[in-house]
């Protein structure tokens, strides 16, 4: 009886699995069939739009623009790429390396201007000065052209010449500079050096080509001052190659130990990370930095040193991008990144803030609900999560600037100032040392006394709409008399604003300064005195009781600046910056 059960089980189990693949044959025949009549439409749509509509059409940007609306369902890291726009991919995902004089520029009222100089470039050989008015390139005037115009004009093949006219602050007559193209190519680490305490800091802006290689190179030199910690500075970072942030992590943890893997749908593409080298660093002191802009490869290089008990993340929570893309080519030069997967740090979780499968009814995406958040274990036991990006060991409340000093940075009065600051002041100190008095501020203060920098506070905006919600209500004439006396008092205290954030303004005006003297390295070290992070990071290292509390779960989740967070964090404080 058994063996006659058996047996029938088991002709069961061959005709489902028969019936199985039968439907999925019948399944995948019905996709390709699917496919290949979708394309048929769009082909057949595409080109009978281009032959019969009433007016001309760019063939080019109307397929674009098809492209882009089909993709747009998806998430906003797959995406087309069309030939033309091939170099400006390559520049901003692969590698930093153009032709051109090294400097940048922004356009004001129909006008540009240089933004920024890059030290050691063409630009920066021939004192060309942020500041300066680009009137013409090659006798090309530039009178209602964009940055991105200018861009084109100024980039171009090594060894050409460009001609520049400048208006200067100063003098009479236009400048004339004459430059010869070079190869710029912008690194990776924009900073390393040694800071406070003996500690080594390392800046890492993005990971593009060879970020792992001037990471090492950057961690050799600092290695030759017998360094008391290594502070990685990651903020800001929107990520770039996935190998580059594990080669990184390699240069801290052993041999063979696991960084991250990806799983998607196709599984050959699902894959696993290790580290393969032995470290340059195994032992010494940890801390990186993150903030809500580190995205992507940071989030990698955060949060499997974070598994892995390696190191101390000090900030604020990072993006929440989990997501791993991969080009692929089409015809005619052009490419398309697709999302294939999604990347898991060594506990097991993925950090992927957005949900963009589950989108809502009208096409609006949604962050991971609280109710879906998972705890995982590090190495060692601590606890951390999933579905929110790189969570902070000690969380450091980010400082917002006050819309005094928005206005004064988006306005252009800090930019100008300096301007006017480096004409009349040849030299300045060290960038470490340097520091406006109060008689510059003063004068910084009676510059702006003639110029618009008007702004509303958030007590004017909250003000403001009691006013539109009372009139509403019709109960406005109730309270006018409170609200204008309350109006009245705001205004003079606004008046006080330059006095009540002099701080912060100075710390704003003295880092624009230092780079007209010092350029970018002036600038990171002129703000170092400021950097709470980074304070922290120094003071942490240097309490070796704290640092082994935290990487053991009895100190994790440190706040300064705020209330303590809930195991789960802090997702409705971080705002996200768009990638």
């Amino acid at each position: 009886m058994k063996k006659g059960v058996v047996i029938k089980y088991k002709g069961f189990l061959l005709s489902a699995g028969i019936i199985a693949l039968s439907l999925g044959i019948w399944s995948f025949s019905d996709d390709l069939f699917q496919i290949s009549k979708n394309l048929e439409v769009f082909a057949s749509l595409y080109k009978e739009v281009n032959i019969n509509y009433v007016d001309d059409i760019n063939s080019a940007k109307f397929l674009k623009t098809g492209a882009d609306a089909m993709l747009e369902g998806l998430d906003p890291y797959t995406e087309f790429v069309p030939e033309s726009e091939i170099e400006d991919y390559k520049l901003h995902y692969v590698s930093t390396q153009y032709g051109g004089i090294g400097a940048s520029v922004f356009a004001r009222n129909n006008k540009v201007y240089i933004s920024n100089v890059f030290e050691g470039f063409p630009a920066q050989k021939a004192d060309v000065r942020p500041g300066d008015q680009v009137v013409k390139i090659n006798d090309i005037a530039l009178d209602g052209k964009n940055s991105d115009d200018v861009g084109q004009l100024l980039k171009g093949s090594k060894g050409a010449v460009v001609k520049l006219l400048l208006k200067r602050d100063g003098e009479d007559k236009p400048v004339e500079k004459n430059l010869t193209r070079d190869e710029i190519k912008q690194p990776n680490v924009s900073y390393h050096g040694m800071v406070a305490g003996n500690m080594g800091y390392i800046k890492l802006d993005r990971f593009l080509e060879n970020s792992a290689q001037e990471v090492t190179d950057a961690l050799v030199d600092l290695k030759k001052n017998n360094p008391n910690g290594i502070i990685l500075d990651l903020r800001s970072n929107g990520g770039g190659i996935l190998q580059e942030a594990v080669k990184i992590v390699n240069l801290f943890v052993p041999k063979d130990v696991e960084v991250v893997s990806q799983k998607g749908k196709v599984k050959e593409k699902n894959y696993t990370y290790k580290t393969v080298n032995t470290p340059l660093a195994p032992d010494m002191p940890l801390v990186v930095l993150v903030n809500s802009r580190s995205a992507s490869a940071s989030e990698i290089v955060a949060g499997s040193l974070q598994d892995l008990d390696r190191a101390i993340i000090i900030g604020q929570r990072s993006y929440g991008k989990g997501l791993v893309q991969q080009t692929f080519p089409l015809p005619y030069n052009s490419l398309v990144k697709i999302t294939i997967a999604k990347y898991y740090v060594p506990s097991g979780r993925c950090i992927q803030e957005i949900d963009y499968t589950h989108r809502k009814d009208d096409g609006t995406v949604v962050k991971v609900a609280d109710s879906l958040v998972h705890e995982f274990k590090t190495k060692d036991g601590r606890s951390v999560y999933d579905g929110s990006g790189i969570y902070p060991d000690i969380f450091i409340k980010r400082d917002l600037f006050a819309n005094i000093t928005q206005a004064l940075i988006t306005k252009f009065f800090i930019f100008d100032y300096a301007t006017k600051y480096r004409l009349s002041h040849p030299k300045v100190a060290d960038p470490k040392d340097f520091a406006l008095t109060d008689a510059e501020y003063d004068d910084f203060v009676k510059y702006l006394s003639d110029k618009n920098y008007t702004y509303n506070t958030t007590s004017e905006k909250v003000l403001a709409a009691l006013k539109t919600e009372s009139t509403k209500e019709k109960q406005f004439d109730q309270i006018q008399s409170e609200y204008d006396a309350l109006k009245a008092k705001m205004a003079v205290s606004k008046k006080n604003d330059l006095q009540l954030h002099k701080e912060e303004i100075k710390q704003t005006l003295e880092n624009e300064i230092v780079g007209r003297y010092y350029f970018d390295k002036g600038r990171f070290e002129a703000y170092f005195k400021y950097d709470k992070e980074l304070a922290e990071a120094v003071k942490t290292m240097q309490d070796k009781n704290q640092l082994a509390a935290i990487l053991k779960g009895d100190g994790a989740y440190k706040v300064i600046g705020k209330p303590v967070l809930a195991a789960v964090g802090d997702k409705k404080d971080d705002t996200k910056s768009n990638q």
